[in-house]
Parts: C-alpha cells; sequence; structure tokens
C-alpha cells in the first residue's frame, strides 16, 4: 500500500502578534512589541502550504485557537462583560492580557507527537497532545487542541488520541519539535528518537544554566508508552544543555530528520557517538546518512538566527530529499555557502528552496515550527477530514477567508479592542465550516 508523510501546517491566527513571550527564543525576544501584520503572516504561511502542494506533497492545514482567550482571563478573575475583561486585563496585568492574545498555535511542531501506525503495537497513528506547561500563553492550548485533531483525524478505525500529559513542569511536553522519526520508507516501521532537555527526578544530571530546559525524559517516555511503541525502536537522547543557553529551546533549531537521513549540528546532543550507534544499531543494516554540520562551518549562532535546522526535508516523487528553509538561511552567506555545498555531497539531499515565512520568523519559528508530520498509508489518508488537504480550491477559499478578516496590523493596545474579539471569533465560525471541523471551540459551546 502506498505510503505519505503529510505536513499539516498550523494557520497563522486573527491576532498574531509580538509579544517575547518565549523565554529562550532569542528572535521572539528580539521582536517583542513590533507592530506585527497578521495578514501577510497568514498569507506567507497558506503560500508555503499551497508551494508543496504544487510540489506533490500531501499538505494539510490546521485551525488556530481561539484569542483572545476570554476563558482564561476570566478563570484568573477579570469579570463583567467581554470589553470589561479585555480592559481591566489591560489596566492591570497587561502581560497576561498579552498572553491571552498568543497566536503561538501556528506552529504545530508544539502541537503533539505523532506515531505512525507502522511504528505502534495496534497498528493505528497515535497523537498526544504537547501540554506545553513551561510556558503559560501555550499551556492554554492542549485541550483545543486536542479537538481539532480529533475533529481532522477522527475515524478510530485508523487513529487513536491521548489525553495531553500531566500539567506539571515533571512532565513537560513539547510534541514533535523534539521528536524526530527515521525510516527505510513512511510506511515500514521506524525509529522514533525523543530529545529531552532535563531529567525530572534526577537534580544530579546537567541542566541549562540560563534558559530552561522545557522537554522531560520522563515526558517522552509516557508520550511513548502511550503510543505503544516497542522499546528497539526508541532512542532517548538528553539535548546539549550549552545549545539551550544559546537559544535552542527545542531541538528542531538544531537538529531534524527525514526517511534516512538525520541532519545536526555537532553540538546538538549530549554523548552524541553513543546516541548515533544506538540509532544506527536500531535502525538496522539499511543505509543511513547522518549529515553533521561542525561549528567550523556554522556556528551555533548562525543557526539560531538563520534557523538553518529548522527546517523541512521532504522527499520529492522522484526520490531526492530537498530542505526547505526561510530565507535568512539565504540571507547569511556562511550557511548559504554550506547549503550550496550540501547539496554536491553524497547524501539524499539535493534541493535548497527557500520560502518568505519572515512574520513567523520574527516571533520565533521557522518552517519547520510551522507544520506537524503525520506518515500515513493510504487508507488512513483517506481517513482523514479531506476539507483539511489542501487543494487549489482549499487554497483560493483560505486566501479569500484571510483577506476578508484579517487586520493588516497589530500592536499591544489593539489587543484591548473588545472588535478584535468580535472579529477573530466571526473568522473562526467561518473558519470552522470551510474545514468542516465542527464546534471545537469554547465560544461554539
Amino acid at each position: 500500500m502506498k505510503t505519505f508523510e503529510a505536513n499539516f501546517d498550523g494557520l497563522v491566527g486573527p491576532t498574531h502578534n509580538y509579544a517575547g513571550l518565549s523565554e529562550g527564543n532569542v528572535a521572539s525576544k528580539l521582536n517583542a512589541n513590533d507592530v506585527s501584520s497578521p495578514k501577510s503572516a497568514a498569507l506567507q504561511g497558506l503560500k508555503k502550504m499551497k508551494a508543496l502542494h504544487d510540489m506533490g506533497m500531501v499538505q494539510g492545514v490546521f485551525a488556530p485557537q481561539e484569542r483572545p482567550d476570554i476563558f482564561s482571563l476570566r478563570r484568573l478573575g477579570f469579570a463583567g462583560s467581554d470589553a470589561q475583561v479585555l480592559e481591566k486585563a489591560y489596566q492591570q496585568a497587561p502581560a497576561v492580557l498579552s498572553a491571552c492574545c498568543s497566536a503561538s498555535s501556528m506552529w504545530t511542531a508544539n502541537a503533539a507527537t505523532v506515531s505512525p501506525s507502522a511504528d505502534t503495537n495496534d497498528n493505528k497513528v497515535h497523537f498526544t497532545p504537547a501540554n506545553l506547561t513551561n510556558k503559560f500563553h501555550r499551556s492554554l492550548e492542549p485541550e483545543t487542541t486536542g479537538n481539532i485533531l480529533k475533529s481532522v483525524f477522527a475515524d478510530d478505525k485508523h487513529f487513536t488520541h491521548h489525553l495531553h500529559l500531566n500539567d506539571n513542569d515533571h512532565f513537560g511536553d513539547e510534541g514533535a519539535a523534539n521528536h524526530t522519526r527515521l525510516c527505510s520508507e513512511y510506511g515500514e516501521q521506524g525509529v522514533e528518537i525523543f530529545t529531552f532537555g532535563k531529567y525530572a527526578f534526577n537534580s544530579e544530571m546537567p541542566i541549562p544554566k540560563k534558559y530552561p530546559a522545557r522537554q522531560t525524559l520522563e515526558a517522552s517516555r509516557a508520550v511513548a508508552r502511550l503510543h505503544g511503541l516497542s522499546d528497539d525502536k526508541v532512542v532517548f537522547v538528553q539535548q546539549n544543555p550549552d545549545v539551550i543557553d544559546q537559544g535552542v529551546f527545542h531541538n528542531d533549531v538544531i537538529s531534524v530528520g527525514n526517511q534516512n537521513v538525520l541532519f545536526y549540528h555537532e553540538q546538538a546532543f549530549l554523548n552524541s557517538e553513543a546516541f548515533l550507534a544506538e540509532v544506527q544499531q536500531k535502525f538496522g543494516a539499511q543505509d543511513l546518512h547522518f549529515i553533521k554540520v561542525a561549528s567550523e562551518q556554522v556556528s551555533v549562532a548562525d543557526c539560531v538566527s538563520s534557523y538553518l535546522f529548522n527546517t523541512q526535508i521532504i522527499t520529492l516523487a522522484n526520490g531526492e530529499m530537498a530542505i526547505i528553509a526561510p530565507m535568512h538561511c539565504r540571507d547569511n552567506p556562511r550557511v548559504k555557502a554550506y547549503l550550496d555545498d550540501l547539496v554536491n555531497q553524497n547524501t539524499p539531499i539535493k534541493q535548497v528552496k527557500y520560502f518568505d515565512v519572515n512574520e513567523s520568523m520574527k516571533n520565533g519559528g521557522g518552517p519547520a515550527c510551522l507544520r506537524l508530520r503525520v506518515a500515513m498509508n493510504e487508507a488512513e489518508l483517506n481517513a482523514v477530514n479531506q476539507h483539511c488537504v489542501m487543494s487549489d480550491a482549499l487554497y483560493t477559499r483560505l486566501t479569500d477567508w484571510v483577506n476578508k478578516h484579517y487586520r493588516d496590523t497589530l500592536c499591544f493596545d489593539d489587543l484591548r479592542d473588545p472588535e478584535l474579539l468580535v472579529e477573530s471569533r466571526e473568522a473562526l465560525d467561518h473558519l470552522t465550516q470551510i474545514l468542516n471541523i465542527g464546534s471545537v471551540y469554547r465560544f461554539q459551546q
């Protein structure tokens, strides 16, 4: 049976703004309080989705969260009408209001961890939404994320959905941003690599000194158990605490894999040699490409500023692989020189395609942040909600939807505007009809 790896990209929400909410994310902090362009951001994301669809990839669409999050503001003690809640939060706790307006769900690499049916003991595709406990603004997402996942992947003959892990830092889970799967073919059993930043129950182990480690080993092990993965096909590896302190807040900022390729920076992992040996042993005798980038080729600072590793590696119809990179990689002379050389080396990667996702990059997320990877066979793909699968017609409808509902610019003072809440809810209500995902938002229930 034919198999695919679909990329489900997050639609940028109507309240896309730069609030600098993410400690440890250098780009997020550098651009805090800049005026954002929600319309441009959403259209940039859609253009990338359409381009991958046109390249023959299976491309899906994932809906954003409801923002401003009035429910959470009320839960925190702001009372009155919706307009009064917004104004009180603006006056009394502006940072809280900002967090409750974050459009960070656009980065669906953090939406969930996904294990394909070839890897699981019940031969179903498993989803566990990330709890994102390390950041308040992202910890608001898991319930709605779960609702959307269940609406997109609704057929319980093929798909199994788990509740997100306990809402506690001991089980801090950041989803697919710290998860990589290697395989020969998407439909064959692969090796799932879980990268973690710290041990929750062992204070003797190394941790970053400056920025938080967001993923725990205990969370990674729990997800592997929930998904029914075989011990001999799972690898757990600790991220290098030193690179976390240099702004590598998720592993997908320093490493990315696709099929039989692991593309990584030499400083990405602790105990790299033992880790790579375990991956090779569990992968088996098949051809496996470890593409290591040395510090003298590209520094960690250049990796963080360009998002060299927060790129997508995709397999084209001819079997060659291509890197989907942000323009920042093209504009960095050292990174561009490295990529120009890479496509001529003896690896499956033979093309680099550059995309303008600047609105996302300014908030700290590159092309890989914007997508959730779901490997499926033909029957599973046919069981997906087809209204959420990119087509020429859907691209036109969503482009028209953005142009109708989104503001050209947004600044912090706009977040208190009750009309923004009305606009956002109208947009999302319309979107649920386009994508046929039902009443996934609280305001619809």
